[in-house]
């Protein structure tokens, strides 16, 4: 394992992940919401947060929607050890304007930010804005020369580019990333184009949760491809926890909040019309009943707390480093994972025989 495991926290920045009708998870996507989720991750120990970028709630669209990009700016000032993530989606700024926005937040964080770059899925926050919305294989080949733009630029370069999309002439951002080379860039998506363009420009490519051979299977693909840069790629894997002291719990904890969710059936009907059905992670999403978005409990976190070490462990030997995690309700079971699991984890992967042998 080249790199150590990691935890992280999708930040709330659209309500519950797994159901909106919880009364155990009042609708809350306010930045004092996601500030004190952040805060109270990093002292609990978790490694990163991920803040998805929506211009508009993609579930319903009165629904309240944190901004990304102005929050991430204000938790690298809040923070001090959390990796910031923040996600964007390439056709809503230029690179030049995003690049330095990305080198800004990463001198306030002091060297704690991260991109997560996707390609979007959601119709109406693109032509609602006059914007529009390409074919899936265009909207990955804009995102492939915008990355490769911004990228040069958050590496200081000056940069000339005459490209299908951009025009940059002799461009340069200071001041430059004080701490590194630059920040990380995750890419997001399994579809072919999102496959070739993280092998190609990424540092780290998140997978949605889905079983585990499935994902071995991905890390498979795409490791075994040529890159642009001497670094390995890196994995990390969407899941969202239903952990108890018995499986029998866990069960009873998950039907509890796959009932709820039907209750959002409205809800998931207009996301499907507002969704590309070229997108793979709705594909993927269809296969089977689960809670959770980006692959939810289809990555099998579900069951007692050495059911669930376990299961994060063989994914760790699959190649998974970061696990980017969901809860509901958020808090209390965010504060489960790090005493019950977190150290059942830890303890496994420095002793590897331990953990099943109980």
């Amino acid at each position: 394992m080249t790199h150590p495991l990691r935890f992280g926290i999708w930040a709330s920045v659209h309500g519950p992940r797994a159901a909106h009708q919880d009364p155990e998870e009042p609708y809350d996507a306010s930045w004092e919401r996601n500030r004190d989720l952040v805060l109270a991750a990093e002292a609990l120990g978790f490694d990163s947060t991920l803040i998805a970028q929506h211009t508009i709630n993609p579930h319903q669209e009165d629904l309240d929607q944190l901004e990304a990009w102005s929050a991430a700016a204000a938790l690298a000032a809040l923070t001090s050890r959390i990796e910031i993530i923040t996600a964007i989606k390439p056709y809503l700024f230029h690179p030049v304007v995003l690049a330095k926005m990305a080198l800004g937040i990463e001198n306030i964080s002091r060297g704690r930010f991260a991109i997560n770059l996707v390609n979007a899925w959601n119709r109406p926050e693109l032509e609602r804005a006059g914007i529009g919305f390409a074919e899936h294989d265009e909207r990955y080949a804009y995102g492939r020369e915008w990355i490769s733009v911004v990228s040069r630029l958050l590496q200081g370069e000056r940069l000339t580019h005459k490209g299908r999309y951009f025009d940059v002439q002799d461009y340069a951002l200071r001041p430059k990333d004080l701490y590194r080379a630059r920040p990380r860039i995750y890419v997001g998506g399994e579809s072919e184009p999102a496959r070739a363009l993280v092998a190609d420009r990424g540092d780290v490519w998140f997978i949605n949760g889905q079983p585990i051979a499935d994902v071995a299977a991905l890390i498979n693909d795409v490791a075994s491809r040529p890159r642009s840069g001497a670094a390995p790629l890196r994995f990390g894997l969407s899941a969202f926890v239903v952990a108890r002291p018995t499986a029998a719990e866990a069960d009873h904890a998950h039907l509890r909040l796959l009932r709820l969710a039907e209750k959002d059936a409205p809800m998931k009907v207009i996301q499907k019309q507002n969704t590309d059905p070229k997108v793979v992670m709705m594909q993927t999403m269809q296969k089977g009943a689960r809670v959770g978005s980006n692959g939810g409990t289809a990555a099998g976190l579900v069951g007692s707390y050495d059911e669930v070490a376990d299961r994060i462990v063989d994914f760790h030997r699959t190649g998974i480093e970061l696990f980017m995690l969901q809860f509901q309700p958020f808090d209390a079971e965010m504060r489960r994972f790090a005493d019950e699991i977190i150290p059942r984890v830890r303890q496994a992967v420095r002793h590897p025989a331990g953990l099943r042998a109980g």
